[in-house]
């Protein structure tokens, strides 16, 4: 599959990390499966896994207080 940025680079599947900034607090998820752009670096992630990553967030935002680090294998 060819990248939807730079239309050049092919798509590769690989991790990355996520972050996010929420009303109270910062999370950064490590490991989060994503497909990458062999040239250019951009990043897609799947409608199922951004499904998963608000999930995350939303029970995060209830309990997190500053700064929050996990693993997407171990959340998701």
């Amino acid at each position: 599959m060819k990248c939807l940025a730079c239309k050049n680079g092919d798509m590769e599947e690989a991790k990355t990390t996520y972050f996010a900034q929420l009303n109270n607090c910062y999370v950064i998820i490590e490991n989060v499966p994503c497909m990458k752009c062999e040239q250019c670096g951009e990043e897609f992630f799947t409608m199922s896994v951004l499904e998963k990553i608000d999930d995350i967030l939303e029970r995060l935002e209830k309990i997190a207080s500053k700064i929050f680090i996990m693993d997407y294998a171990t959340a998701a």
